[in-house]
């Protein structure tokens, strides 16, 4: 099943200051630039939220930062994080992490959880201070410990890879479960992978499923696909092939390419969807225009065989050869059969023997004893009986019943 990668919420975040923020009336307007010139510091700070969203007023980065700064130097945490925020993104002033550390500080220091969370985005990056885990991972925790979710899941991440603390399984899934219940869809995935790896708690794909459902009903690709395979393979879910395709569908069509994948290979083998090679070719194309090896190698086959496309040996090696080169067994030896036959490339014993030779190194049988037939013979290598046997052996000891029949007639 594909593990998806855990990684730390790394940006800057006004976070609710910008999401909360709606349209006010007129008189609000008012409200607040009669506060902010009277030197209130929250409707200084409205003011300047109004002017950062352009809400009510022609939207101005610089008056946002005016007044942000009139409220930051009375000490008004939010203004000083929303100040730190200008900061960093050069938005109505020149672009300074060493101002913008400045402003967070001030306000992480007054217990401001979304400032704690953004100078420990600071550190971990190393903008204008030098690069730090231990300090990002404290300023994360004073986060953490007043329920900021992004800060949460970012502790998880650092006990789960051992930055800036002592490595911790246990307290990963601990912080991933406290981001999860605040429907964090990163720290819901994370959480699923660790309930179905057993990593810091009891192995188990029924939780691991649930919580890929909670992420994948938010929308989340990676998650849609690893709950169409808990379905595919029967895993913490009663297995259905429907419900996999179903799945497999929402996460092909926002381009996941693992699912774009096994979707293809739903229609090719007519499982929870009604058969149809042309179905099967269209997914496999779309995930082997992303690179992804066995959909090109798929790609291929269909070419090769005709199935949902007009037959052409030659699109059949171009597919294997993209995937041969990324190192997918199967595609070096179809590529090796397509050189020794002559289809959809030029002859040649010499480069069938050279992608024979890569396959068989990965154990694939089949280009094992095809090498060894090359050496018996001579074909595209110097013949030779001892390496002729050698790899007939390998492939015999893989169950290959006609390798096992040459080598017989050679010993």
């Amino acid at each position: 099943m594909k593990r998806t990668r855990l990684f730390a919420w790394l940006t800057l975040c006004l976070g609710c200051l910008i999401c909360a923020t709606t349209a006010f009336a007129e008189t609000d307007i008012e409200r607040f630039r009669k506060g902010a010139e009277l030197e209130d510091a929250p409707s200084q700070y409205e003011l300047g939220m109004c002017y950062l969203k352009g809400e009510d007023v022609e939207q101005s980065y610089t008056e946002a930062v005016n007044w942000f700064r009139k409220a930051a130097e009375q000490g008004y945490g939010k203004a000083q994080n929303a100040l730190g925020v200008c900061y960093g993104n050069g938005q109505g002033v020149s672009q300074s992490y060493t101002e913008s550390v400045k402003w967070f500080r001030k306000a992480a220091e007054q217990g401001y959880a979304q400032a704690q969370f953004n100078l420990g985005v600071i550190y971990a990056n190393g903008q204008g201070v030098e690069q730090s885990y231990t300090e990002a991972t404290k300023w994360f925790r004073r986060a953490a410990e007043q329920r900021y979710a992004e800060a949460q899941f970012n502790l998880g991440v650092y006990y789960y890879t051992g930055q800036g603390v002592r490595q911790s399984y246990t307290e990963a899934v601990k912080w991933f479960h406290k981001a999860a219940e605040q429907e964090l869809v990163q720290a819901q995935v994370n959480l699923a992978l660790c309930y179905r790896d057993g990593q810091g708690v009891e192995q188990s794909y029924t939780e691991a499923a649930k919580w890929y459902r909670k992420a994948a009903e938010q929308g989340d690709a990676d998650a849609q696909y690893n709950l169409g395979v808990c379905y595919d393979r029967g895993r913490g879910v009663e297995q259905s092939y429907t419900e996999a395709a179903k799945w497999y569908r929402k996460a092909a069509e926002q381009g996941n390419a693992s699912a774009q994948f096994s979707l293809g290979n739903f229609y090719h083998n007519g499982q929870g969807v009604g058969q149809s090679y042309t179905e099967a070719v269209k997914w496999y194309r779309k995930a082997a225009e992303q690179g992804y090896a066995k959909a090109q190698y798929n790609l291929g086959q269909c070419y090769r065989n005709g199935q949902g496309v007009v037959q052409s040996y030659t699109e059949a090696a171009k597919c294997f050869r993209k995937a041969a080169e990324q190192g997918n067994a199967s595609a070096q030896f179809n590529l090796g059969a397509s050189y020794y036959n002559g289809q959809g490339v030029e002859q040649s014993y010499t480069e069938a023997t050279k992608w024979f030779r890569k396959a068989a190194d990965q154990g694939d049988a089949k280009a094992q004893y095809n090498l060894g037939l090359c050496y018996s013979v001579g074909k595209g290598v110097e013949q030779s009986n001892v390496m002729a046997r050698f790899w007939l052996r390998q492939a015999a000891m893989q169950g290959n019943i006609q390798a096992a029949e040459v080598l017989e007639k050679l010993e």
